[in-house]
């Protein structure tokens, strides 16, 4: 048996209208086609839909239990066609995101509300974790996106890194606040706020001090450079800070803050790195939020520099609205 959605949607015209030409109008078909259909589809099914008497369709009583089965199936079929228009559109699917704590407080979820704003039918599911954990959730397909540090190279994982300026945030009446650029001569002795030893801005950090010959005091040791922020807000040290966590902070953050970043030089980088599995084909929802995330990142990146290029102390606080959709 060989049916078609079109005989299928005709057929129910034909019954709803009780009338081969009124149906022909509804679907735009000529009445000669629609009786052609009709015939076809009797002969395809084996048996008569309609009694024809005087010019007049009378439908037979398996005509009427098609019927039922025809709009099942119309109905499934528009079902479907509306599910397939959101995920054009993505609108709906599940995003299922793990994120370092750097950018876990407020640079994430702020790009987040702004990326699911038009997207109610979408499932979240958001974590926060240690960068060594992301990686392996991505790797193991547990998670479709990752942000995190930069990991060594792995075949199970897909990643795109960016390597990102840190930034020495101090209180804005600090008189060290009035110089464009900071350096280890300036910084000479004073306490400084740095993340645990073997980190790699830990020891960029330390490196940039004793290459120079100058004193590198550290006062405060963290795990993560946002506790740091208020010690250096409440004066008790300097931070030479991950750029995320500065921007997140300073720029994005809702209320007013007393700290103002200058570049540092020698510089110091963190690489941070947008990690999805190598083995599976992504869904549109998860490639649209990478790119949306790639190139907030890249407007972070430059905004941060118009910033330090002018030495200004504040910015505008909208988050980055690049490949939104």
């Amino acid at each position: 048996m060989n049916l078609s959605l079109r005989q299928l949607t005709v057929f129910r015209e034909v019954m709803r209208s009780g009338s081969i030409s009124q149906a022909a109008k509804t679907v735009a078909r000529t009445q000669p086609a629609v009786s052609t259909m009709m015939a076809t589809l009797e002969q395809e099914l084996g048996f008569p839909l309609f009694l024809r008497e005087h010019g007049k369709l009378t439908p037979t009583p398996e005509a009427h239990y098609f019927l039922e089965e025809a709009e099942a199936i119309l109905a499934r079929l528009e079902r479907t066609k509306q599910a397939l228009s959101k995920i054009s559109a993505l609108e709906t699917g599940r995003l299922r995101i793990a994120c370092h704590p750097a950018a876990s407080g407020l640079f994430m979820p702020r790009l987040l509300t702004g990326f699911l704003k038009d997207k109610a039918g979408v499932e979240l599911s958001l974590i926060m974790r240690s960068s060594g954990v992301i990686e392996d959730l991505v790797a193991s397909q547990q998670f479709d996106i990752g942000f995190a540090e930069t990991p060594r190279p792995r075949a199970s994982i897909d990643q795109t890194d960016f390597d990102l300026e840190c930034v020495c945030v101090l209180r804005h009446d600090d008189p060290l606040a009035r110089n464009p650029t900071l350096s280890p001569e300036e910084l000479d002795g004073k306490p400084m706020a740095v993340l645990f030893d073997d980190h790699p801005t830990a020891t960029q950090t330390e490196h940039a001090f004793t290459s120079r010959g100058r004193k590198f005091n550290k006062w405060l040791e963290l795990r993560t450079f946002m506790p740091g922020l208020q010690f250096v807000s409440d004066g008790f040290c300097y931070m030479i800070c991950d750029m995320i966590t500065a921007y997140s902070h300073l720029v994005q953050g809702s209320a007013p803050s007393r700290l103002v970043m200058r570049r540092f030089l020698p510089t110091v980088t963190s690489s941070v790195s947008i990690l999805t599995p190598a083995y599976v084909s992504q869904a549109r929802l998860s490639q649209a939020f990478a790119a949306h995330l790639s190139s907030a990142l890249q407007e972070m990146q430059l905004k941060v520099e118009g910033l330090l290029t002018e030495g200004m102390d504040a910015a505008p606080d909208d988050p980055p609205t690049a490949g939104q959709s």
